[in-house]
């Protein structure tokens, strides 16, 4: 049996088919472009979808597909009617303008309720609906369902409207965590009669005939991404752990840390996972920001590079984007910069200091996976590694945890054994006064009046 993911990211999106041992048999890839709609920035929904129908029509021609699941980004949700959208769906991206935030902002619930910050742009999605209910009252009251990214598409693709757990807990102002309910937010606006009845993510909502042959293709219910990655290694059964999970953006996932140590100012949050359980969260824009300093750089980074960066001193300071463990601050490079390969340097050595301090607010201790884009070449996790020499560091045997996860569930709903590879453990990289200069970074930071609780944890 093979099954094709579908991997809507918010820079990337990708299809792949997986077979039951785990191995990706193909990919597809394409960029999602964002277009100026009534004044507001949107999803070309219609070019995104024609791509995707493509795409899995050619996984069923030439794999054979059974199934196709879905795995999202977060902040962003769907308006539907009986066969459509009733509005185009949001970038979250954007800011409502100050006079509507200063009308819907005092609406979102309290932090401890749904522990998700009071965050700029659509980074709350529930933000947006607000915004969204202000200017379009009636795209909402033309709506049948409101439903979570992944899930429009596995309704758009034939599967039924549904809801899942894992994306409406994903940082939306729209579920509280304890309660394992939906806020008091979706009981104030009137939404519970819009959300679906809930389905597991990977529990099959539907079929639809694709391919040249009509073959009969089920259609599975989507996973929020980060939350795909952190099914995929716990299924493993590989004790307690940290995932770091990489792309636009770095989300690091600690189970095990205590609610009480969440710090709503820092970008830290309660995710939840696909059987409702409370997942402590801290995270950043982490590839956005490693393209800004960059400039864009694609492919491998020279180790050389990273140690003449070192032994330059040469440092970016945070932020390169909003929200964030170090909000509130505008990014710099301080130091010489002699060539790209050096600035390239600059910004994956900003990504891991980032995520050392992370992992001190998130309290992790065990093991942590690296996975995603930023650690193509292992040089991210092998940084890391060096970084924090009292944990044990292991990557993703590929780079697609979140597609391998969501395939998982999707085998794993019909009774299929699924046989992914365990991740690898990573080798500590060797670059001389590295602990220096995480000080040293760590001693800017606080001089820049950033707050330095965490700025001794790693002394």
């Amino acid at each position: 049996m093979k099954v094709a993911v579908l991997d809507f990211g918010k820079t990337n999106s990708k299809l792949f088919v997986f077979g039951q041992d785990g191995r990706i048999l193909s990919e597809q890839r394409t960029k999602p472009e964002w277009i100026r709609k009534g004044g507001l920035s949107v999803l070309d929904e219609a070019a995104l979808h024609d791509w995707a129908l493509d795409a899995v029509n050619r996984a069923v021609d030439g794999h054979g597909i059974e199934g196709l699941m879905v795995s999202g980004h977060g902040c962003t949700f769907a308006l539907v009617g009986d066969t459509a959208l009733t509005h185009p769906i949001l970038d979250y991206e954007q800011e409502p303008p100050a006079d509507i935030a200063a009308r819907i902002d005092p609406r979102i619930p309290d932090y401890t309720e749904t522990f998700s910050p009071r965050l700029p742009l659509g980074f709350n999605y529930g933000r947006h609906m607000l915004w969204l209910k202000e200017v379009e009252p009636d795209a909402f009251s033309a709506a049948k369902a409101i439903l979570g990214y992944p899930q429009y598409w596995s309704w758009r693709f034939g599967g039924r409207a549904v809801s899942e757990v894992s994306y409406l807990g994903c940082h939306s102002h729209l579920w509280a965590p304890r309660r394992r309910d939906f806020s008091s937010l979706v009981d104030a606006e009137g939404w519970r009669g819009h959300m679906p009845v809930f389905a597991r993510a990977g529990v099959v909502t539907g079929e639809r005939r694709l391919g040249r042959a009509g073959r009969p293709v089920a259609i599975h219910n989507g996973v929020h991404d980060s939350n795909a990655a952190l099914h995929a290694y716990r299924r493993q059964e590989l004790g307690p752990l940290t995932v770091v999970s990489t792309g636009t953006w770095v989300i690091v996932l600690n189970p095990d840390c205590p609610l009480e140590a969440l710090d709503r100012e820092r970008d830290m949050l309660v995710n939840v996972d696909v059987d409702g359980g409370p997942v402590p969260t801290i995270r950043f824009m982490g590839g956005r920001e490693f393209a800004v300093i960059s400039g864009n750089w694609q492919g491998a980074i020279a180790p050389a590079s990273i140690q003449r960066t070192i032994d330059a001193g040469t440092m970016a300071l945070p932020s390169f984007a909003p929200g964030g463990p170090l909000p509130g601050r505008t990014g710099e490079i301080v130091g010489p910069i002699s060539d790209a390969g050096q600035r390239a340097a600059a910004a994956l050595l900003y990504v891991a200091l980032m995520i050392d301090l992370s992992l001190d607010l998130i309290r992790s201790r065990d093991t942590v996976i690296v996975d995603g884009g930023l650690n193509a070449d292992g040089l991210l996790a092998a940084l890391l590694a060096a970084l924090r020499p009292g944990q044990s560091f292991m990557q993703g045997a590929t780079l697609e945890g979140s597609a391998t996860g969501a395939a998982a569930l999707a085998f794993e709903s019909i009774g299929r054994e699924f046989a992914a590879d365990t991740p690898e453990p990573v080798h500590a990289a060797d670059f001389r006064g590295l602990d220096r200069y995480r000080n040293d970074w760590r001693d800017l930071i606080a001089g820049r009046h950033i707050a330095g609780a965490a700025a001794g944890g790693a002394q």
